[in-house]
């Protein structure tokens, strides 16, 4: 059983988790063998087992993304804040918005022209 869970990485969040009761399904009457509960004072589950209430072993996990998906984010991050640089720039500055019309273009026949090296080495 998982107690908790730890945040780990700068692109991760974690919240919420806290029970609107301390007992599984709100069941708060006369203690029967079974019933569970959350322990607010220990932070952990309990099972009651008829004498006691026993606690569940429970660990804590840690919620991290690895290495590359890092990389990727930090990569994707970089090129939408340059995007949004070049967009703003572009609605002073007539010579980048003709830049970037011009790149525009150029991806956009690139994209063509990939499709039919495609198509010739399939047909070929």
């Amino acid at each position: 059983m998982i107690k908790g869970i730890n945040q780990g990485g700068k692109y991760i969040t974690v919240t919420g988790g806290m029970p609107g009761s301390n007992y599984v399904n709100n069941y708060s009457g006369a203690q029967g063998i079974g019933n569970m509960r959350f322990n607010t004072s220990n932070q952990n589950v309990e099972v009651w087992d008829g004498n006691n209430w026993m606690t569940l072993q429970s660990s804590y996990a840690t919620v991290q993304l690895d290495d590359e998906a890092i990389r990727i984010l930090d990569w994707a991050k970089k090129e939408m804040m340059k995007e949004i640089e070049i967009k703003s720039l572009a609605k002073d500055h007539t010579a980048i918005s003709a830049a970037q019309e011009n790149l525009r273009r150029a991806k956009e026949q690139l994209d063509i022209t990939i499709i039919l090296s495609k198509d010739e080495q399939t047909t070929s």
